[in-house]
């Protein structure tokens, strides 16, 4: 990880942000103090989300499924006592 104060950072922001983006994390301090961690952005694909959503509806009805023909008002008054 590399730290630089923020005049640097502001004089090579092009350099920073090329690091940056070849996978590099870089810290910008200001009078010695942290303030900012920069890293390469972790965008995902519609294709990613669209099966996190599918895989969500799989799970969902598994676990609806396991209670089909229960009474789920006597289940939550066995789960007080």
């Amino acid at each position: 990880m590399q730290t630089i104060g923020a005049y640097e950072a502001k004089t090579k922001f092009s350099a920073v942000l090329n690091n940056v983006i070849n996978g590099e994390n870089v810290t910008i301090t200001l009078h010695g103090v942290p303030v900012v961690d920069m890293r390469k952005h972790n965008s995902m694909d519609i294709g990613d989300i669209e099966a996190v959503i599918e895989e969500i509806l799989v799970q969902r009805k598994e676990f609806t499924d396991a209670f089909k023909g229960e009474n789920i008002k006597a289940l939550i008054e066995e789960g007080r006592r």
